[in-house]
């Protein structure tokens, strides 16, 4: 192995006497040589700046899930309206940032299928070209899962609201029921044994508690058509949720199966850019071993050369 001789402050020098053959000033050489020192960030590509801002919208997301998760689950703090209007806030965010990663996997297949995607460097090599497509696919499966899982979060609150609602509407059918009939049974026998005690033939007084049982039995019959078109209502606006979370479990099953293909193709690329550094680094250690041999090589031709000039001046003196 030869030894490896740094040439950093050569080419600062280069650099420096460049910059005054072109007729920098003081302050601009000064500012020239501070940027070896302090290097410029380099400029973001527009994929890495709408991933951020994807990202950001993801967190934000789950803050507000965070902060407003009490107000959904607890049902003394908030009324149904506010939560309903918690949900829609969630599923507006949710929709865009679903748009924000489609909009990205779009621009890496259009990327991908024109071979103009900028590598690490700005070159255009096919490897290097490849590596950064299958970077980026890892940034679209990262922020899916990272959605995924917080969509998730706001599922199972939503599932425990929908069992509270339930649970509300259940019990109540079953307390109603109760102190409403157990007053009509003792009218009635009270009715039937004074009817056959007194046994009297006048139909005014005999018509009259079932006048008063009859009224009863409507007011108990509107009570309990209230009560079932409440119920009904409760019922409607469950299964229309739950037709929405089904819908949203098809989409979340369908970005999975989106994802396995991802993480197929992400593996594919890992393989050939993994052939390709093994193919690298072969190719490098052959030059080093060239670079070995043929400076050996020298060495023993000049020291030969030397030689055999020495015998030859020896030969002719």
């Amino acid at each position: 192995m030869s030894r490896v001789r740094d040439r950093t402050e050569d080419f600062k020098e280069a650099v420096r006497v460049a910059a005054l053959s072109h007729g920098y000033t003081e302050a601009q050489l000064a500012a020239l040589m501070s940027s070896f020192i302090i290097r410029k960030p380099s400029p973001k590509s527009p994929f890495t700046n709408a991933a951020i801002k994807t990202l950001e919208s993801i967190r934000e997301l789950e803050r507000f899930i965070v902060k407003h998760r009490r107000d959904y689950v607890d049902l003394h703090r908030t009324t149904e309206r506010e939560r309903d209007n918690i949900e829609h806030e969630v599923g507006v965010f949710v929709k865009a940032c679903k748009e924000q990663i489609d909009i990205l996997k779009n621009r890496i297949h259009e990327d991908e299928k024109s071979g103009s995607a900028k590598t690490w460097l700005g070159t255009r090599d096919e490897s290097s070209r490849l590596d950064l497509i299958a970077h980026q696919h890892g940034v679209v499966l990262i922020l899916s899962e990272r959605l995924h899982s917080v969509t998730a979060q706001f599922d199972r609150l939503r599932s425990m609201r929908f069992q509270d609602a339930i649970n509300r509407a259940m019990p109540r059918k079953k307390i109603q029921k109760k102190p409403e009939i157990k007053p009509a049974e003792p009218s009635k026998s009270n009715l039937v044994l004074k009817s056959d005690v007194s046994n009297i033939g006048d139909q005014e007084v005999s018509t009259a508690p079932i006048r008063v049982q009859e009224q009863l039995l409507d007011d108990e019959t509107r009570a309990l058509q209230v009560e079932l078109t409440s119920l009904l209502d409760a019922v409607q606006e469950t299964e229309t949720k739950m037709m929405e979370m089904s819908a949203l479990n098809h989409l979340m099953s369908t970005h999975v199966l989106q994802q396995a293909q991802q993480i197929q193709y992400l593996y594919d690329q890992a393989v050939e850019a993994t052939n390709n550094v093994e193919r690298g680094n072969k190719e490098l250690s052959q030059a080093i071993q060239r670079n070995s041999s043929s400076r050996t090589f020298l060495l023993l031709f000049f020291f030969v050369l030397t030689f055999s000039v020495l015998f030859l001046d020896w030969y002719n003196n």
